[in-house]
């Protein structure tokens, strides 16, 4: 969600006393290391080791301020024992450029036709009714059955970019509470015979970092929770849609079958009383039979009983998913930025695990060899704000554990099975 910003200004002579005599407004400093008085835009001119007074938060803000018409940014950090505060002054400001909304526009109707598309072909069965138009276009419940197909796909498309789009939108208006400039939502079309959802999802883009930890906190968990509020009753309403039916036996035609999570199991239990797939018969202990289940997805359940989606249920299952994707706890992604308001710089003692536990999930769902790439190569840095001292209150950080709760229930350990009929 996040990228490099511009810092801009012309190249000036920095004057070192009237730095000092803002700065010592806001810290009891120990020493100072001057760096450079000629600098160029985004280098450092000035380090000021020392405590800084009072409330942090309040400082920054204040501090900030006054540098502006000096035309130098000032970042709060640690020293590297964590015994005092650094205060660094940068020359130039971020100046966030305007966007090109014109972009967001058009990925935006390319996605809209790339779900709908997908919504009527594959969970509408709309190429089948169309085939018997073109067949029999006299025959009135030909006409209908396409009706129902472009109804079933239009379902599908709302319920889908519903949930994608108050995520990202929970993202945005959350930056903008705080000032921080961003992009409106990128929509990412996917062309609906390779993706069974018709889209990568959609993405924000940051134009400058966040003020602090509270701030980074708020707009990294505003997105998934927000889809995440919209998703709960976009699926218990697309569960009720949907019936129960039998599975078939092994061998006999092809069988795909979405991941289960804790919360979709839940749901379908909540409204079906049963725990589905639900195998023809269980080998062994039902307990030991769904914990094999849920984390490898083996074996198929053949013959047994499943929710037959709706395509409203299967769109609030993928916004489900995406959820759980964006919330793991690993670079510039949402749950990324959340564990880093959190844990701050010991967040990266994360990432080595979060690698090897995609290692071994890899072994079950291929799938996430691609996301450990990903993240190898994309997730190594997070997004540091400009005052990484003042720490989250005890509301945001409960709601901090609220986002890694979220994850643990929407998460799903193996998302797709697919056997094919021998």
């Amino acid at each position: 969600m996040t990228d490099p910003y511009t810092v801009q200004s012309p190249v000036t002579v920095v004057d070192a006393d009237a730095l000092l005599r803002v700065v010592q407004r806001f810290v009891a400093i120990d020493h100072i290391v001057w760096e450079s008085l000629t600098p160029k835009p985004g280098q450092s001119v000035a380090r000021f080791i020392g405590w800084i007074q009072g409330d942090t938060e309040r400082a920054y803000r204040e501090l900030s301020a006054a540098l502006e018409p000096m035309d130098v940014t000032p970042l709060f950090r640690f020293t590297p024992d964590k015994r005092r505060h650094m205060v660094v002054l940068i020359y130039g400001r971020i100046r966030p450029e305007p966007s090109r909304v014109w972009v967001n526009v058009l990925l935006l109707v390319l996605t809209l036709l790339s779900v709908l598309s997908t919504g009527f072909l594959f969970h509408g069965n709309g190429l089948q009714a169309l085939f018997q138009v073109l067949r029999a276009p006299s025959l009135p419940q030909n006409w209908y059955a396409l009706g129902q197909a472009l109804l079933q796909g239009l379902g599908f498309t709302v319920a889908l970019l519903g949930i994608l789009g108050v995520h990202e939108l929970g993202h945005y208006f959350a930056a903008r509470w705080h000032n921080v400039h961003v992009t409106l939502p990128y929509f990412i079309p996917f062309p609906p015979f390779i993706s069974p959802f018709g889209t990568l999802g959609a993405f924000i883009r940051m134009k400058e970092p966040p003020t602090n930890r509270r701030v980074l906190l708020d707009i990294g968990l505003a997105g998934p929770l927000a889809g995440f509020l919209v998703a709960i009753p976009t699926l218990f309403v697309g569960l009720a849609l949907s019936d129960v039916g039998r599975l078939p036996a092994a061998g006999t035609q092809d069988l795909i079958l979405e991941g289960n999570s804790i919360l979709y199991l839940l749901s379908k239990w909540l409204l079906f009383g049963k725990w589905l797939p639900q195998p023809a018969a269980y080998s062994g202990s039902p307990l030991g039979y769904w914990l094999r289940f849920f984390f490898t997805g083996r074996p198929l359940p053949w013959g047994g009983l499943d929710v037959q989606l709706h395509p409203i249920a299967f769109a609030a299952w993928a916004g489900l998913l995406v959820t759980a994707l964006n919330l793991i706890p690993a670079g510039q992604l949402d749950g990324g930025h959340i564990v880093y308001a959190l844990l701050g710089d010991r967040a990266a003692r994360l990432r080595p695990w979060i690698l090897g536990s995609l290692l071994i999930l890899g072994l079950v769902w291929s799938g996430w060899w691609l996301w450990l790439l990903l993240i190898w190569f994309l997730g190594r840095a997070h997004a540091e704000p400009l005052d990484a001292v003042t720490p989250l209150d005890p509301t945001r950080r409960a709601l901090a554990w609220l986002g890694i709760a979220i994850l643990v229930l929407t998460f799903v350990p193996v998302p797709m099975q697919v056997a094919l009929a021998r």
